[in-house]
């Protein structure tokens, strides 16, 4: 394939990070950061408290300093350039709007600070209020406003320079159930409808599933795995990806036969089967299986040796979730849109699944 056929396709990198740290005193919160942003894409920094994605994104807004490494946007090094030089905008958890100004002069704010013509600023400002849907609140101030509100009239100032990059910092995390996941779906329509690149910090799996282009999954200051949502739901890279993403049983176990691609593998929980690729006889590994993968027989399955005794049925609203205590003590879960009225509690059971929808993972170093 020719140059400029991957260029055609593949769009160009925005934000570039290239061997970047972050480390206060003696604590290195970001590791070796490479990763490269492409243009006009949604991208999420995912993991728990202390991982260091709010950190990085703090790096690429300018609110902190890379230890060591190179921070560019459209290719240009930023590490010496102030936040407001950096063609990047931040909206925050918490809004950090002004109290006493109005919706129009929250959102005109950007403008002024750069001497804009007045004209100018209102035409701007009502584009960003069509925008965010919020046309007839421009004479209102914050404290008369919902949390969706406020949270759209930060986006509104943010976006009012035209950045080419949004970072946003776990913008939706102040927010009730219902209305979050309202925003999840404002907030990514009107990334595609703007296509300006959003680089987002969450440590919510499941709005990094249902919003993003790509997901950068982090841990103790490092991508463990960066793909798309389904790439790192249906084939996470590493035990922590796979036990972070969604619900999963995992086991650990070692290889004890290979045929045609397909792994036997031996756990404290019994013998199972997995599809899986590089691995031999002898290693170990881990296997992770989703609870709505699992399949259930009264009778033993060829290749799976693992009997357990039902503990409980939980009703989640949409599926009932069936725990099921293995020999070993291990609890391993699966899911139903209904009950599985064959079974009750209390009655022996044995699992089993297809190989190829359980995942063999490298064992963790």
């Amino acid at each position: 394939m020719s140059d400029s056929v991957v260029t055609s396709v593949l769009p160009d990198s925005i934000v570039s990070l290239i061997d970047v740290e972050k480390s206060f005193g003696k604590n290195k919160v970001v590791k070796n950061m490479n990763i490269e942003i492409q243009e006009g894409e949604f991208l999420t920094l995912l993991g728990p408290s202390g991982c260091g994605k709010t950190t990085t994104l703090r790096m690429i807004a300018g609110f902190e300093e890379a230890s060591c490494g190179t921070i560019k946007v459209q290719g240009v090094s930023v590490e010496d350039k102030e936040p407001f030089e950096r063609d990047v905008n931040t909206v925050f958890q918490n809004y950090a709007l002004f109290p006493h100004m109005t919706v129009f002069d929250n959102i005109a704010y950007g403008l002024k600070i750069r001497k804009r013509p007045k004209d100018e600023i209102t035409k701007r400002v009502n584009e960003m209020l069509d925008l965010v849907q919020l046309k007839g609140y421009e004479n209102r101030k914050p404290d008369a406003l919902s949390g969706g509100q406020k949270q759209r009239v930060a986006i509104a100032r943010a976006l009012i320079n035209n950045p080419k990059v949004l970072l946003l910092d776990e913008p939706l995390g102040a927010l009730d159930l219902k209305l979050r996941k309202q925003m999840q779906v404002e907030l990514k329509r009107l990334q595609k409808k703007l296509g300006i690149t959003f680089v987002y910090v969450t440590h919510d799996q499941e709005e990094a599933l249902t919003m993003s282009d790509r997901i950068a999954v982090m841990n103790e200051g490092i991508i463990e795995q960066l793909a798309t949502p389904i790439e790192i739901y249906n084939r996470p890279i590493t035990k922590f990806v796979a036990g972070f993403i969604g619900e999963s049983n995992i086991f650990d176990g070692e290889v004890t036969g290979l045929v045609d691609g397909i792994l036997d593998v031996k756990t404290s929980a019994g013998t199972m089967k997995v599809k899986g690729e590089g691995f031999h006889v002898g290693e170990s590994l881990h296997v992770s299986i989703r609870p709505e993968y699992v399949k259930v027989s009264p009778d033993p399955v060829d290749g799976f040796n693992l009997n357990g005794t039902i503990k409980d049925f939980t009703y989640m609203g949409t599926v009932v979730k069936t725990s099921v205590d293995l020999k070993d003590n291990t609890e391993i879960k699966y899911s139903r849109f209904e009950k599985d009225e064959d079974f009750q509690e209390g009655d022996s059971i044995n699992i089993y699944w297809n190989p190829e929808r359980a995942v063999a993972i490298k064992a963790s170093k």
